[in-house]
């Protein structure tokens, strides 16, 4: 019996850095599709690309091998490097300050901790067809911070 490996596309969007910002999720397992998105006002770019990942994170409910596809390196060298010394210094960064989104980041940590994840950097808008479909989503998402369209969560 092969394992299907659940393939997931995600990204972050937003108008103004803060300002109306959306997410976009796409996973693909085997012949199935989900689309998710959403967005909040006021927010930021790199909270955004965090919230694509744990909403996706959060709709699988077993375990299967994933890979996460993002075009932020925030997100990628966040969770593949960083993450290790942030959770040893109590969410400090190596000069003592508060780490960014440090929220999110700890929700992110936990939902990990359930999966096998392989992490891919893509470059974005460069043709990867999931991640141009994920950046579709996180725009739908900001239409949805600025009150012109209901979630798809």
């Amino acid at each position: 019996m092969t394992q299907t490996t659940l393939e997931i596309w995600t990204d972050g969007a937003c108008k103004g850095n803060p300002g109306p910002g959306g997410w976009g999720a796409y996973m693909v397992f085997g012949r199935h599709t989900r689309e998710l998105y959403s967005g909040e006002n006021p927010t930021t770019n790199n909270r955004m690309e965090l919230q694509a990942v744990i909403s996706a994170l959060g709709k699988v409910n077993r375990p299967v091998p994933i890979i996460i596809h993002t075009d932020s390196s925030y997100v990628k060298n966040g969770i593949t490097t960083w993450i290790h010394n942030w959770r040893r210094n109590h969410w400090k960064t190596s000069d003592k300050k508060p780490v960014k989104n440090a929220d999110l980041w700890q929700t992110l940590d936990e939902l990990t901790q359930q999966f096998e994840i392989e992490w891919r950097w893509v470059k974005g808008h460069a043709g990867d067809p999931g991640n141009e479909k994920a950046d579709a989503l996180a725009n739908l998402g900001c239409e949805v911070a600025l009150g012109k369209r209901p979630a798809q969560d």
